[in-house]
């Protein structure tokens, strides 16, 4: 892995049957296990509707891309030594970096829900995370609480 991000490792994702959603599709292939994609996509998709439907709104693709926007962070902290000591620095989170991250913890917290099936966790994430609650929203509060408790820290970032 090299230190630098080269546009060499990002991969181009190809759209979902259904929404022709990039995004959709990169969920889908965080969800799949053991490389069984007809079952991701039919929790994905099923929990999508699921959500849309108690949420009364008429397009699953609304609700999934607010969900999405409430979850992404915008911050992040990253440990780096300075004369001896870790200081944890605060940067900016862009691109690539912001949206595996938001996918990660919104597939992260619905996995951790117990008690239901995973397309019923899917579709209480979704809805948590539409209604700006839930465990992928407070990964990214708590996130960005430690990026501005350590605000003090930036100029170390600075090279």
């Amino acid at each position: 892995m090299p230190r630098k991000t080269t546009k060499s490792l990002v991969r181009e994702v190809s759209p979902d049957r259904i929404y022709n959603s990039a995004r959709v599709s990169k969920v889908i292939n965080r969800v799949m296990r053991d490389g069984k994609k007809q079952m991701a996509e039919s929790l994905v998709y099923g929990g999508m509707q699921k959500a849309a439907d108690k949420l009364k709104v008429q397009n699953p693709l609304d609700v999934f891309e607010q969900a999405m926007k409430n979850i992404q962070p915008h911050m992040e902290t990253r440990s780096r030594r300075v004369g001896g000591a870790n200081y944890q620095i605060p940067f900016e989170v862009r691109g690539q970096r912001q949206q595996h991250l938001t996918i990660m913890w919104f597939v992260a917290a619905a996995r951790d829900r117990k008690g239901m099936g995973m397309q019923d966790r899917l579709a209480a994430e979704l809805m948590d995370a539409y209604n700006s609650t839930g465990a992928a929203v407070k990964k990214r509060e708590e996130t960005h609480r430690m990026a501005e408790a350590n605000r003090a820290f930036a100029h170390f970032g600075r090279t």
